[in-house]
C-alpha cells in the first residue's frame, strides 16, 4: 500500500500491526499534516460483527479527548469495503522499544505510569475499558508524553456486547485473571494491566511467564510474582506496594478505581521529590535504618497530605477559609431528638471537610458550646476560625426545618442565611445545599469530584439514617455499654438498608473498639465494598489494622482515608498514632494538624507532647502536657503523661507532685504510684498501692505487680503473671503484630527471669520493630539485671543516638 493514496490519504510507510489490524504512516493531503491510518484486516471485514466492533471502536475512541490519549479524526472506508480509523500521528516509540534498550530509571516510570494511568482514567470516567492495555499499545512521543493507542478492544458500558463468550483478545501476559476464564470484564482488567506493565518497566520482565500461553495463563491465575525489591534494589517500597496491588488475583481486592491509582502514584511522586529536596537540605542526615521500611510504604511526607502548614505558625494569622460548625439547636418538640440535631451537625462538618481548601474545626473541639452562650468572636479566636455557622433543627412528623446561618467571626456580621422547610426524605440535600452555599460565600475552591462526593446520597432510606445518628450518638459516649447500644442502631440501620456503607463502617469502629478487631477488619471491606470513596470506611480499616498491630496496613488505609478527604480528622490522628511508634518525626506534623482541626481538645495537645517525648525534647513534651492540663484540668491522663515525662526523666520531685494531682483526679488509679515506690526499690510503700489496686480490680494484672511479687517472695503468683502475658505476647506475633511492645514485653519477662540470652534477642527486637524509648530502659525495673551490662549499655547508646538525629532532624524543620 506504500505510496497509494486512500481518500485524502497518502501513505508513506508501515508502522507496524497487530491482531486488530495494521497501521501506516501517511500524509493527510488536505490539511498537510501526517497521520497514521489503521486498517482492519481485510479477512474480517467480511465478518460483520468484527466490523460492528470496529465502527464502535472508532466512535469509543474519538469521544476521547485527553493528552494521554491517542486522537482520533475520521473513520473511513476504501473502495474495496475495507474499513480505516485516522488518527494523530506522534514522533516517538512504543514503550515497547524504548523498554527493550534496558531499564529505565524509577522517575521515568513513574512518570510514564501517571500519564498512563491518567488516560486511562479518563476513559475509565465515560465508561470505556481498553481491555489491551501493554507497552506495544503506549506511544512515548519524542517530548517525552504517554499516548495511549489501540482501542481496539474498547467498548461504552451497557453497549451490545461485542466479543464473544470465551474469547480472550487481549496479550496472553497482560491479561488479568477473569480475563483468562473469557468472562466480561470491567475497568479492574486495565489495572490489572498497568500493573503488569508497571512491573515490567521496573524490573525488565514480566511478573507472569510461560513458553506458551495455557503456561502464561497458569502462571497468572496460580502463582506470586517474584518481589520487585529482589530484581531491583532501588524501587520505594510504596511502588512495589501499589503493583502488588494492582496485581491481586480477585478484582475486588486490586484498586478499584484508576482515580485512586493516580492519586497514589502521584503522592509517591511528590514524596520521592520532597525526599530529595529534603536531603540536599539536611546534607549528610539520614533516617534511621530500622524505621526507613515505613518512609515509602506509608508515603508519609510532612509537606504532602499533613499540607504545608508543618509546624505551628509562628505569626497569628487566621485563614479566611476556615470554619467551626456550632452544634445545631434542637428546636423539636421532644427533647430526644437531640441525636438528630447533633448528627445533622456532625454530617454538615463531614460535607464541608469535603473541600479541600476549606479549613474545617473538628467534631469533638466544637460540641463543647452544645448548650451554652455563644460569644462568637471568642469562638473565633479559640479555633483560629474566620467564620462559625449556627443552625437550628426541628423535626415534626415527616417535615424537618433547618435553619443555617454563617457569621464572621471578627464583627459578628452575617455572611449567609437560608431556612429550609422540606420533608424528611430531602435532608441530604439541605446538607449538600449548605456545604456548597458556604463553599460560594467563602470564595472556596470546589472541584467538580468534591461537588460531587457532597452530593452523593449515603442512604435512600430515611429511617435507615435516623437509626445510623442514633448509632453515631452512643458511639461518641465512649464506653462500653454505649458501644453496645451504638452496634444495635447499626445493625438496624443496615436491616433496612444493606448497602448502606456508612452503617458497615460504624459497625466496624464499634467492634475494633470491643476489641473484635477481625470482625472490624471485614465490616470495614464491606462499607468498601459498598463505597469505594468512603473516608470513614478506610478510616475504620485503619483502626481496625492498628488494633491487630499491622502497622504498615493501618497507615496505608488511613493515608487511602486522608486522600479522600484531606480533613478527615480520625484519619489524621489515626497516621499519628500508627508513626509515633515507627517514626516519631514524621508523626509530629500529623499531631499538629490534628491540633489545628480540633485546638480545644486535650488529647490532641496531649499527642504532641508525646512525640516530643518519644523524641527526648522534654521541654516541649512539658509545654504541651501542661497545655493538655489547662483545656482538660480534671482529666487524669493528662497527669499520667506528665508523670511519665519527669519519672523517665529523673525529676523524681516533679513526678511526686504531679502524681498527687493524679491521685486527687483518679483516686483509683494507683499503680503508677507503686510504679514510683517500684523504682526507688521501696517494696514496702509499693505494697500498700498494688495490694489497694488489686482489691479494687481483682483481675488486675501488669508485669509492674508480677516483678513486685518476685521481689517479695511470692514467686508463684509473679510466674502466673509472667506466663500469662508471654502467652498473650507470642499470640500477638504469631498473629502478626507488627508493634514493637509485645517483643519489649518478652525482653521485659525475659530479664526479670534472669534469662539474658533471651532477653537481649528480644529487646533488639523490640528496637528493629521502632523502641526507641531508651530513657525508660535504663530506668525499667524489670531490666534490671541487664542495667550493669556492657552489652546493655551500649545498645541504649546506640538507640540514644538515633533519637538525637531525630530530634535533630526536627529541629532543622522547626527553624524553617
Amino acid at each position: 500500500m506504500i505510496g497509494q493514496t486512500i481518500s485524502h490519504y497518502k501513505i508513506i510507510e508501515k508502522l507496524g500491526g497487530g491482531g486488530m489490524g495494521v497501521v501506516y504512516k501517511a500524509e493527510d493531503t488536505k490539511l498537510k499534516r501526517l497521520v497514521a491510518l489503521k486498517f482492519l484486516p481485510p479477512e474480517l471485514t467480511r465478518d460483520e460483527e468484527a466490523k460492528e466492533r470496529f465502527i464502535h471502536e472508532a466512535q469509543a475512541a474519538a469521544a476521547l479527548d485527553h493528552p494521554n490519549i491517542c486522537d482520533i479524526h475520521e473513520i473511513g472506508e476504501t473502495e474495496e469495503g475495507q474499513l480505516f480509523i485516522v488518527m494523530a500521528y506522534y514522533a516517538g516509540e512504543t514503550l515497547k522499544k524504548q523498554m527493550a534498550r534496558g531499564k529505565l530509571q524509577v522517575a521515568e516510570v513513574i512518570d510514564i505510569a501517571i500519564q498512563v494511568a491518567q488516560g486511562l482514567a479518563k476513559a475509565h470516567e465515560h465508561g470505556m475499558t481498553h481491555r489491551d492495555i501493554k507497552p506495544a499499545n503506549i506511544m512515548v512521543t519524542s517530548e517525552g508524553a504517554a499516548k495511549i493507542v489501540d482501542f481496539g478492544l474498547a467498548k461504552l458500558a451497557g453497549q451490545v456486547q461485542l466479543t464473544k463468550a470465551g474469547t480472550t483478545l487481549g496479550t496472553a501476559a497482560y491479561m488479568s485473571p477473569e480475563q483468562t476464564h473469557g468472562q466480561d470484564v470491567d475497568h479492574r482488567a486495565d489495572i490489572w494491566a498497568f500493573g503488569v506493565v508497571l512491573y515490567e518497566m521496573l524490573t525488565g520482565q514480566l511478573p507472569f511467564k510461560g513458553e506458551y500461553e495455557q503456561a502464561i495463563i497458569y502462571s497468572i491465575l496460580n502463582e506470586t510474582p517474584h518481589p520487585i525489591a529482589s530484581l531491583r534494589a532501588n524501587v520505594p517500597p510504596e511502588l512495589e506496594r501499589i503493583v502488588n496491588l494492582c496485581l491481586a488475583k480477585k478484582a475486588t481486592d486490586r484498586y478499584q478505581q484508576m482515580t485512586e491509582l493516580l492519586a497514589d502514584l502521584r503522592a509517591l511522586k511528590q514524596s520521592l521529590e520532597y525526599g530529595a529536596s529534603q536531603r540536599s537540605l539536611a546534607g549528610s542526615a539520614q533516617p534511621p535504618r530500622k524505621l526507613a521500611y515505613l518512609y515509602g510504604a506509608g508515603v508519609v511526607v510532612l509537606a504532602l497530605l499533613v499540607g504545608y502548614v508543618v509546624f505551628i505558625p509562628k505569626t497569628p494569622t487566621i485563614d479566611r477559609k476556615s470554619i467551626a460548625v456550632l452544634p445545631f439547636s434542637n428546636l423539636s418538640e421532644s427533647k430526644e431528638d437531640e441525636y438528630f440535631s447533633d448528627g445533622i451537625t456532625e454530617d454538615v462538618i463531614t460535607q464541608l471537610t469535603k473541600i479541600a481548601d476549606l479549613k474545617v474545626i473538628s467534631r469533638t473541639s466544637v460540641m463543647q458550646y452544645k448548650g451554652v452562650d455563644k460569644n462568637i468572636p471568642d469562638i473565633g479566636k479559640k479555633l483560629d476560625v474566620a467564620t462559625v455557622l449556627e443552625g437550628s433543627v426541628r423535626r415534626a412528623g415527616n417535615q424537618v426545618r433547618i435553619a443555617a446561618q454563617l457569621i464572621d467571626t471578627h464583627d459578628e456580621g452575617l455572611l449567609w442565611a437560608e431556612t429550609y422547610d422540606k420533608e424528611m426524605a430531602d435532608i441530604f440535600v439541605i446538607q449538600s445545599e449548605i456545604a456548597v452555599q458556604i463553599a460560594m460565600a467563602l470564595k472556596v475552591k470546589l472541584s467538580s469530584p468534591e461537588k460531587k462526593q457532597i452530593e452523593k446520597k449515603p442512604t435512600g432510606n430515611i429511617t435507615a439514617y435516623d437509626y445510623y445518628l442514633k448509632g453515631r450518638e452512643y458511639y461518641y459516649r465512649h464506653y462500653r455499654e454505649a458501644y453496645e447500644m451504638a452496634g444495635g442502631f447499626f445493625v438496624k440501620a443496615l436491616e433496612l438498608d444493606s448497602t448502606f456503607a456508612l452503617a458497615y463502617a460504624g459497625l466496624a469502629d464499634v467492634c475494633a473498639q470491643r476489641e473484635s478487631a477481625d470482625s472490624a477488619i471485614t465490616l470495614s471491606r464491606r462499607a468498601i465494598a459498598m463505597d469505594a470513596r468512603l473516608p470513614e470506611a478506610y478510616r475504620s480499616l485503619g483502626l481496625a489494622y492498628y488494633y491487630k498491630g499491622w502497622m504498615q496496613k493501618s497507615l496505608e488505609a488511613s493515608l487511602h482515608a486522608i486522600r479522600l478527604n484531606a480533613n478527615h480528622f480520625p484519619a489524621i490522628v489515626n497516621v499519628g498514632w500508627v508513626l509515633i511508634e515507627t517514626n516519631p518525626v514524621e508523626a509530629l506534623p500529623w499531631f499538629k494538624k490534628a491540633f489545628m482541626l480540633d485546638p480545644t481538645t486535650a488529647t490532641s495537645a496531649s499527642a504532641i507532647g508525646t512525640a516530643y517525648m518519644v523524641l527526648g525534647d522534654e521541654a516541649n513534651a512539658e509545654k504541651w502536657f501542661k497545655q493538655s492540663i489547662e483545656i482538660a484540668p480534671d482529666y487524669w491522663r493528662n497527669y499520667l503523661k506528665l508523670w511519665q515525662l519527669y519519672s523517665r526523666g529523673g525529676r523524681y520531685d516533679a513526678a511526686k507532685e504531679i502524681e498527687q494531682k493524679l491521685l486527687a483526679n483518679a483516686p483509683n488509679y494507683l499503680q503508677a504510684t507503686g510504679l514510683s515506690y517500684l523504682l526507688d526499690h521501696n517494696y514496702v510503700q509499693a505494697k500498700e498501692y498494688y495490694e489497694k489496686t488489686v482489691s479494687i480490680d481483682p483481675k488486675f494484672r501488669s508485669l509492674d505487680l508480677a516483678y513486685f511479687y518476685k521481689k517479695t517472695g511470692k514467686e508463684g503468683e509473679a510466674q502466673k503473671i509472667f506466663d500469662l502475658f508471654t502467652k498473650r505476647c507470642q499470640a500477638n506475633i504469631e498473629r502478626g503484630n507488627e508493634r514493637y511492645w509485645p517483643r519489649y514485653d518478652m525482653a521485659r519477662i525475659s530479664a526479670a527471669l534472669n534469662r539474658k540470652a533471651e532477653a537481649y534477642e528480644w529487646l533488639q527486637k523490640a528496637i528493629d520493630a521502632g523502641w526507641i524509648e531508651y530513657r525508660w530502659g535504663m530506668t525499667d525495673p524489670l531490666l534490671e539485671n541487664l542495667h550493669n551490662d556492657k552489652r546493655f549499655r551500649q545498645m541504649m547508646a546506640h538507640v540514644k543516638a538515633k533519637v538525637d538525629q531525630m530530634r535533630q532532624q526536627v529541629e532543622m524543620m522547626e527553624q524553617r
